[in-house]
Order: structure tokens, then sequence, then C-alpha cells
């Protein structure tokens, strides 16, 4: 089953993965699923809720400062209470969120990288002109072949889909 899916894979991404240079197959990979998978969040998860959920935890996290540096045991007695319906309101958001949106991403996720590791498990997406010891240890965590200077698909990846997400993210006013 996996492989007929990574034939059809091939048979659309396929001449772009031999016409072009890797950074540009695995950073229009990563702003396609990018904003694949915001969407699907923005869709499926309420925002509404999303948004009232950040308002009240900063309202309460200002009250709590306050409380603290006037050490008042009685208002933060008070916050501990509000402290229980805001984690309560928190577990409704992560619930949609783990549910709903993970199950539906993460095999398409688990199954395109397995595609892209086919084309591009060893090769250098982008090569920094210093070691960078975050891609050292990423790649000492996956035991990679790959220098201290280089980044692979799956580092370049990330990037790509956490700047696009960021950016529809702000674009769709999302929390």
């Amino acid at each position: 089953m996996i492989e007929e899916i990574y034939t059809f894979l091939d048979s659309i991404f396929g001449p772009m993965i031999q016409a072009y240079h890797p950074i540009w197959v695995v950073t229009v990979s990563g702003i396609i699923l990018g904003s694949f998978f915001t969407l699907l969040n923005y869709l499926l998860v309420d925002q509404e809720k999303m948004k009232r959920l950040q308002k009240k935890s900063k309202e309460f996290q200002k009250k709590y400062k306050e409380a603290q540096a006037a050490k008042d045991e009685k208002k933060l007695k008070k916050l501990q209470q509000e402290q229980m319906e805001l984690m309560k309101l928190q577990s409704e958001v992560m619930k949609d969120q783990m549910f709903k949106v993970t199950l539906l991403t993460l095999p398409i996720f688990w199954i395109f990288f397995g595609w892209l590791r086919r084309w591009y498990v060893e090769v250098g997406i982008v090569k920094s002109p210093f070691d960078f010891f975050l891609f050292g240890w990423f790649h000492g965590l996956y035991h990679s072949g790959l220098p201290a200077s280089e980044l692979g698909y799956i580092g370049w990846y990330v990037l790509t889909s956490m700047i696009t997400g960021y950016v529809l993210r702000k674009l769709l006013d999302m929390g």
C-alpha cells in the first residue's frame, strides 16, 4: 500500500525532483504541507475558544504577578480557583487539537517524509558557513552522516513549514 502512495508521489513530484535543486523541492514541500496543516488547524479548531483562552491566560498571569508582588494570600487563593477553570478550558482546546488535527495530519506527515527520505536521506540541503551546534546535535540525534555545517531535508522542511505556518496564522488571525 505504501509503495503505491510513493509511486503516486513520484508521478506528481518526480519531474520536480529530477529538474530542481533539493532546496527548492524541500522548500515547496514545506510550504505546501505547512499551509495545508495550518489551514486544517484553522478549520477544525474553534478559533474563538482559542482566542478566549489566550486572553484569559494573559489576564490570569497579570493578576497572579500582581498578587505575588503584593503578597496577597487571599487573592492568590482566589486565583487558584480561576486557574482550575483556565486549565479546564485549556484541556478542551488541546483535546480538539490533538484528536481532530493531529490524527489527520500525522499520517500525511509520516508518509510524505518516508517518501522524501528515499530521495534525500543524506543530502545536505543548506550549508552554513560555520559549524552550528544545533545542526551537530540534530545530526547526532538521528545518526546522520552530515557535518555540523549542513542541514538536511528534515531540518530545512521544519524551518520552511514553521515560517509558512507562522505567516499564515498571522494572516488568518489565529491564536
